[in-house]
């Protein structure tokens, strides 16, 4: 879900024109040895930090079907994370990394989610809002100067960026689905003498299995109708 999430990041950065302006946009950690190697005008997105919301927390499961719409798995609920990224910008000029840093600011305080058409592999199956939460306040969030002295460098201007993710849950294989019903046979002989056909239980409109019993081919019946979301049928 990590690279995920970073790979978004990066693809809603160069939306913006960054890269088009020959700006790279990397995800490395700015230490002061990286930034001496600089030879080139770079907006940096850092992951420094991964913690639970376990506030959402939830329970229970859910289903995953296949293309005709049986179940073949179930999945417990995802777990939420929240990703802090400390984003800055690296220039030859200060006046020329406030720039660049105002782009990024303006790009990533306008979406208050990552957008579905930027999300790729679990984030995108998942189907969920990834929430984005730009230079905003955070009262449990490493202070500035103690990142920066981690870091081993010097205290430069930056905003952090939270992006609240959610982390697949695990999924388990389902029986198959039962597409036959109960037949019952009986030692009865009809007037004729021939033995009475077996008689199949709830399930209406399908032949008698014959001498194969269930062994022998069956049809799938059509998987029954999901509910949307919202409550109605499709």
């Amino acid at each position: 879900m990590i690279h995920e999430v970073d790979e978004a990041l990066r693809g809603l950065l160069r939306e913006s024109g960054l890269e088009a302006s020959g700006v790279e946009v990397v995800l490395d950690a700015p230490t002061r040895d990286w930034a001496a190697r600089r030879n080139a005008p770079t907006v940096c997105v850092f992951l420094y930090d991964v913690r639970e919301d376990v506030t959402r927390r939830g329970s229970g499961g859910g289903e995953v079907h296949d293309a005709d719409g049986y179940v073949v798995a179930r999945r417990t609920p995802p777990r939420w994370f929240e990703l802090t990224y400390l984003v800055t910008a690296w220039a030859s000029r200060p006046q020329d990394e406030h720039r660049l840093l105002s782009q990024a600011l303006a790009t990533l305080v306008a979406a208050d989610a990552l957008p579905e058409r930027l999300l790729t592999g679990t984030l995108a199956e998942l189907g969920l809002t990834v929430g984005l939460d730009t230079a905003g306040a955070a009262p449990d969030a490493p202070a500035a100067s103690d990142v920066w002295s981690a870091l081993g460098g010097e205290l430069k201007a930056s905003f952090d960026v939270r992006v609240r993710a959610p982390l697949a849950g695990v999924s388990r294989t389902a029986a198959p689905p039962v597409t036959e019903g109960l037949v019952v046979r009986s030692a009865t002989r009809g007037h004729d003498g021939d033995p009475v056909p077996g008689r199949r239980l709830r399930y209406e409109g399908v032949a008698d299995p014959g001498p194969d019993g269930f062994a022998g081919p069956r049809e799938r019946r059509p998987a029954p109708a999901r509910r949307r979301r919202g409550g109605r049928q499709p």
